[in-house]
């Protein structure tokens, strides 16, 4: 170690004291402007001296060792990000434009009756935990890079997202079952992220478009529109349904009704003559002849009432016959 310093000040001592004065004004430049940076109010940034977290630093000017004895890594902590998946925005303004050529290797997927679909979605997630978020997540088995935590974050995406589509059937994630599966989505890849440790928590998983793939479409739509006429033709059977039987059941229902009635009807008429029997019978054993004669007279009064005009005559009396309209009571 001393030869080395002994041979720095020879060489020091050999250097012209102009050339020094510049050496020195280079060497006092470089620490400055490596000596601090900025960090925007929405981003933290993880401070690394030799390469080891020393610490996590807010908003404003901050300073740091120079020379690159200290490194800072920004993250946006309070702005909500976002990946695509089986598209990407190429621009957003004035109007959106998407590409999506190319990502059937992450968008295609199979469904669990053995169909495939192509599915576009976005995931919005938050950064919580700066340093898990640039360092928790390493492959050991190659270098470290800077956005090691998206690609794992993207992966695990795509696992979630495959496991979920193969629960279901395509017209499950085609139609009504759409919401069911971000829900699902969403609370695995939290799960995964935790077990990962990865600092991020997902604010949202957002479906897009679903379409079957671009050779069997046809066909598809043709399936889809035989399902549809299905639907259709069943609704008008069950309308039909709705119309008829409960008509019938109406019907049905006044005719056993109305029968019911006229059988309770006859049953308390019997009764009823059953009871006035008896009691013209209790009365006819008491008093047998005039009883008789009660019974006579009461059925004469029903029979003659049918009978028309009545002419009762007395055998003893005479000349009465010259003074009826024979002719007219013939009539």
């Amino acid at each position: 170690m001393s030869e080395v310093s002994q041979v720095a000040k020879e060489l020091l001592r050999r250097v012209p004291a102009g050339i020094g004065g510049v050496v020195v004004a280079i060497i006092v430049a470089v620490a400055a402007m490596t000596s601090w940076f900025t960090v925007d109010p929405e981003e933290k940034a993880v401070v690394l001296r030799f390469g080891e977290i020393n610490r996590t630093v807010g908003q404003g000017m901050q300073f740091k060792m120079p020379f690159g004895i200290e490194r800072e890594y920004k993250v946006p902590v309070l702005r909500q990000l976002k990946e695509e998946f089986g598209f990407r925005t190429t621009a957003g303004d004035p109007q959106s434009q998407f590409n999506f050529t190319s990502y059937d290797a992450e968008s295609l997927m199979l469904t669990g009756d053995l169909n495939v679909a192509d599915v576009e979605w976005v995931t919005q997630f938050t950064i919580t935990d700066p340093e898990k978020y640039l360092f928790s997540y390493r492959v050991h088995d190659r270098p470290y890079r800077y956005n090691e935590a998206i690609m794992a974050f993207r992966d695990m995406n795509e696992a979630v997202m495959r496991q979920v589509i193969g629960d279901h059937t395509i017209i499950e994630v085609l139609t009504a079952g759409r919401s069911r599966i971000q829900s699902e989505v969403l609370v695995k890849l939290q799960n995964m992220c935790e077990e990962y440790d990865l600092g991020v928590r997902v604010d949202q998983v957002i479906l897009q478009d679903i379409n079957p793939p671009e050779r069997v479409k046809p066909a598809f739509n043709e399936v889809n529109q035989a399902e549809q006429e299905r639907d259709t033709t069943i609704e008008n059977a069950r309308a039909q349904y709705n119309k008829v039987i409960p008509r019938a059941d109406g019907e049905a229902a006044k005719s056993i009704a109305t029968s019911e009635g006229y059988s309770q009807r006859r049953v308390n008429e019997a009764k009823g003559d059953a009871l006035a029997f008896d009691a013209i019978f209790k009365a006819y054993s008491e008093v047998p002849e005039v009883t008789r004669k009660r019974i006579y007279l009461e059925t004469m009064e029903q029979v003659l009432q049918n009978a028309g005009r009545k002419i009762i005559l007395d055998d003893e009396v005479s000349g009465v016959l010259p003074l009826l309209n024979l002719n007219q009571e013939g009539k």
